[in-house]
Order: C-alpha cells, then sequence, then structure tokens
C-alpha cells in the first residue's frame, strides 16, 4: 500500500490504518486508497473481518481535508464528490460490503471522521476520544452523519449534534449506545483484536446475510422485509441457504463439537 494507508493481515483479519498527520484528515488520494482497499478486502474470500484503526493518540480523524482544496484553488475533484469507489473514506457508500468492520477509535472523531466511524459495524472507543460534528459552523451540511444519526440514536440528541456542533465525549456517546465499549487506551487494541478473533471464528455466510438484511430492511416495512428474506429474494440469504455451512451448524451442536465455518 502507500506510507498513508499501510494493512496488514492477521490470519482472517484485515487491520486497516489510516496515518496521515497531523490529524489523520482525509483529501481525495487518500480518500480512494481507502476505497480501494476496502473493495479488496470485501472481495477477498480468505478475508473475514476488518479492523479500522488510525495513528496517534490526538485523532481518529479530522474528516475532509479542507486545507486541500483551498491550496488546490478550489479545484479539488472533493468539492464535486468524486471520493472514489465506497465514497468518503472509501466505507459509507462501498456496495455489498457484507463482512464485519470495526472501528478503532483513539483520539478526536471529527466531522467525516465521525461519519467514518458511524460506517462501521461496530465501535469500540478509548476513554478519552471524542465526537463532534462541526460541519455547522462552516456552513456545511454532514450529509451521512445526518442521514444515520437519527436512526441510531434518539432523534432530540442527534439533532442536538447536528446543530450546534457541540463535542460528545466517550463517556456520553457509550450512554446514547453510539458506541460498544470505552476503555483506557492501552486496553483499547486488545479488546478490538479480541471481538476481531471472535468473528473471525463466526459463520461468515451468516454475518453477510445479517448486513444485507439489515440494510435492505431500512427501506421496507418490517413485513415486507420479512417476506424478502423468507422468500429467499436476498442473494445472501439464499446462498446461505444452499451452503454447507447450513448444515454444519446443526451437525456439530449434535456431534458436541464447535463448527468449523468454511464460508461455503
Amino acid at each position: 500500500m502507500t506510507e498513508v494507508i499501510t494493512t496488514r493481515r492477521d490470519g482472517t483479519i484485515l487491520e486497516v490504518t489510516l496515518d496521515r498527520p497531523k490529524a489523520n484528515a482525509i483529501d481525495v488520494k487518500t480518500s480512494r486508497l481507502m476505497g480501494e482497499t476496502f473493495k479488496a478486502f470485501r472481495d477477498d474470500p480468505d478475508l473475514r473481518v476488518a479492523v479500522l484503526k488510525t495513528a496517534g493518540d490526538k485523532f481518529f480523524c479530522a474528516g475532509w481535508d479542507l486545507k486541500s482544496v483551498v491550496a488546490a484553488g478550489g479545484s479539488d475533484d472533493g468539492a464535486c464528490g468524486d471520493f472514489g469507489v465506497g465514497g468518503f473514506g472509501g466505507l459509507q457508500e462501498l456496495r455489498d460490503l457484507n463482512k464485519p468492520v470495526i472501528a478503532c477509535v483513539n483520539g478526536m472523531a471529527v466531522g467525516g471522521g465521525f461519519e467514518l466511524a458511524l460506517s462501521c459495524d461496530l465501535i469500540y472507543a478509548s476513554d478519552h476520544s471524542s465526537f463532534a460534528l462541526p460541519e455547522i459552523r462552516a456552513g456545511v451540511l454532514a450529509d451521512a452523519a445526518t442521514i444515520k444519526l437519527p436512526k441510531r440514536i434518539p432523534y432530540h440528541v442527534a439533532m442536538d449534534l447536528l446543530l450546534t456542533g457541540r463535542w460528545m465525549d466517550a463517556a456520553e456517546a457509550y450512554r446514547w449506545g453510539l458506541v460498544n465499549e470505552v476503555l483506557p487506551k492501552e486496553k483499547l487494541g486488545h479488546r478490538v483484536y479480541e471481538i476481531a478473533r471472535l468473528l473471525a471464528s463466526g459463520p461468515p455466510l451468516v454475518f453477510a446475510a445479517i448486513k444485507e438484511t439489515a440494510r435492505v430492511a431500512e427501506a421496507l416495512s418490517f413485513q415486507d422485509a420479512m417476506n424478502r428474506v423468507g422468500r429467499r429474494q436476498l442473494a445472501t440469504v439464499d446462498r446461505l441457504s444452499r451452503s454447507e455451512d447450513r448444515l454444519e451448524g446443526p451437525r456439530a451442536f449434535a456431534e458436541k463439537r464447535a463448527p468449523v465455518w468454511k464460508g461455503r
């Protein structure tokens, strides 16, 4: 990869690290690199879980690198929304990403950095981390956060963050269910990998079905979503129903052993 985006494979786990001093802000080039990285993760049958982390302790990610736009005289392609495959940060619009992604948040998650964390399935944060959407002060719409936050936390809390741009510390984020756990920074990485290894040992076809079902169900009524699942109209659900893994779970239970998931 590059010095800005580095990857490390640990068995079926892919660790993706953003390292762009001083604040891990994302310009167009970086966003496109992240998109290609997560696309490759999505398409690699040997990888099951991704961990997204960033370098340093102060900033998880400061979001969109506005300085790059100014330096380019406003001609940065990002001003037109051309962030590459997967949209900003390579995650929030990446189609058919049906594998778990864990955000390891250590530091300030600001604007697009907050949205980047929201694009992950699980969020673990260090106790000194904080979150904010300061776009309102620049007269800019935090589009992904405006769509996602009211679905994740109480509406009035989401509106408070969006309309005022105030900071939310890790303890409050945990209280509203925005993050899964808050830990001392020296324990954060260990806990994230504990969860990553747990997921990596799980049934990948079921995880894929969970992610697609949850994603599709957002735009459907409960009964319509249930009908699509029951009729196997979702590709991941259909694949799961015809798979070897579908039989492995009951067989392993009957034989009193741990299941061996093959992803087929």
